[in-house]
């Protein structure tokens, strides 16, 4: 199902944008960061793209619409073309539905989208290097690390906390990725997939990216990871605290077992989750004392058992949204 045209409005568009000359569209999603957005906005600017590229900023806050204003004010004078349109509907999915929609809406010539978080700062050829793995690899999804920075240098310790680490470490071919904050994807898998493409049900707790790949990958289509295309995610202080880094826990296990479900359905594939999830349960004290050795903290080391009481959680309906507030966030 395509999205409702009430659902999404354009705010702005640079006068220089020929739609039939883009072939990569960023699409970037924003919710009350205006600041960052513009830094993310420069840090894309700084990558020297030409016609050939194109930015969408989706906002979600269609009251307040900061993002929205600041990033309409930013195109008028910037070298990068784009669009600006509203993502009425709340929810990180609807946001990310509605850009990529505007994208094979508005450019008929469009090979990729890549997707880049209002939290985030593209490092040095970015995009450049995203492409040229997907051409290297032939694959049709490629990801890249989210590297944490804390806004408070005092608490870089938790960057090797799992929450914040990459899932690879080396370029090339990988099974799946797992987030959509850094990842390049091809024209042909938003051709094949069904709309929407991020399903709702994910909208405030998270894992819809996953959802999409795991059906992306049943399709057969075919993921790669590029170590060098790295973009800087900016870490309010609160991310450090116990409160988010165990609520981020319980809820990347609580998905994990949700995207299961989806798989097995039914008596027998609730068992089976049950099952594992008791598994890893007995198995977390072990494991996080290993993660605790490594890493130095005891809070670190909780989180096998976090992740696997977050999955018991799930069964019962538990499932923390995280995305709700977003002030705390």
């Amino acid at each position: 199902m395509l999205p409702d045209r009430k659902e999404i409005t354009q705010k702005a568009r640079s006068a220089g944008l020929k739609p039939e000359a883009v072939r990569v569209a960023i699409t970037l999603p924003t919710f009350r960061r205006p600041e960052h957005l513009l830094a993310t906005l420069n840090s894309l600017e700084a990558q020297g793209l030409g016609s050939e590229v194109a930015v969408i900023v989706m906002d979600n806050d269609a009251e307040g619409l900061e993002g929205a204003e600041a990033a309409a004010k930013w195109f008028e004078t910037s070298a990068l073309n784009g669009l600006v349109i509203v993502a009425h509907e709340r929810g990180n999915c609807h946001a990310y539905n509605a850009g990529w929609h505007t994208a094979l809406a508005e450019f008929p010539g469009l090979s990729h989208i890549a997707v880049i978080d209002d939290d985030e700062l593209a490092g040095p050829a970015w995009l450049e290097r995203l492409l040229n793995t997907a051409e290297r690899t032939g694959a049709d999804l490629v990801g890249g690390p989210q590297a944490p920075v804390f806004s408070d240098p005092a608490l870089e310790r938790w960057r090797t906390h799992p929450v914040f680490r990459p899932h690879y470490a080396t370029t090339g071919p990988v099974p799946i990725l797992y987030s959509s904050g850094n990842v390049l994807i091809s024209r042909k898998v938003l051709d094949a997939m069904p709309h929407p493409f991020l399903d709702p049900a994910f909208n405030f707790i998270g894992g819809g990216d996953s959802d999409f790949y795991r059906r992306a990958k049943a399709k057969g289509f075919k993921f790669a990871w590029c170590a060098e295309a790295v973009v800087m995610e900016t870490l309010p202080a609160r991310r450090a605290e116990f409160s988010w880094l165990n609520a981020r826990s319980l809820r990347n296990g609580a998905i994990s077992a949700i995207i299961e479900k989806r798989l097995n359905p039914g008596f027998a594939g609730r068992l089976r989750r049950l099952a594992k999830s008791l598994a890893l349960l007995a198995a977390s004290p072990l494991r996080g004392v290993r993660l605790w050795i490594q890493s130095g903290s005891a809070v670190i080391g909780l989180y096998h058992m976090q992740v696997a009481t977050g999955r018991l959680m799930a069964e019962v309906g538990l499932v923390n949204e995280q995305y709700r507030n977003p002030e705390s966030n």
